[in-house]
């Protein structure tokens, strides 16, 4: 498994898109990722409502954290596939994830993230599974 930084926010400066969409890290570990993205207006869609692929952003990068913290030594980790379920608008607030690995294997790693509103409802449910490979030589 990968050592855990001090700063479970420093994991989001290895996602750029991730830090540029306002992603935040508050815990991490291999069996939890939790995190959190504030609603702002330019990441809505129509009246005010947080955009879908906001939300999928959210639960993406927490599952690529906490697969990330699950790698044997010298691999590297993609999203191969991702079923997400949207359950309630976000308005205002925040929504919080909470990632946990339900599989951890040798060339894969399922994970499923809960997202909730600043209420504690439940947003949306997502279903994720990340590849498990070597490292490309010029990155070791």
């Amino acid at each position: 498994m990968t050592e855990i930084p001090d700063d479970p926010a420093a994991l989001v400066e290895l996602m750029p898109f991730a830090a540029a969409s306002g992603v935040e890290i508050t815990t991490a570990a291999p069996d939890e990722v939790v995190g959190r993205l504030s609603w702002a207006p330019e990441r809505c869609t129509t009246a005010g409502v947080l955009h879908g692929g906001v939300l999928m952003t959210l639960a993406d990068s927490l599952g690529a954290v906490c697969a990330f913290l699950n790698l044997p030594a010298g691999a590297v980790t993609s999203t191969i596939e991702s079923k997400t379920n949207f359950l309630r608008a976000v308005r205002d607030g925040h929504v919080e994830g909470r990632t946990t690995p339900l599989h951890v294997g040798r060339t894969t790693i399922v994970l499923q993230t809960e997202l909730r509103d600043a209420e504690g409802r439940r947003v949306a449910h997502v279903v994720q599974t990340q590849a498990v490979t070597a490292a490309p030589v010029s990155a070791r």
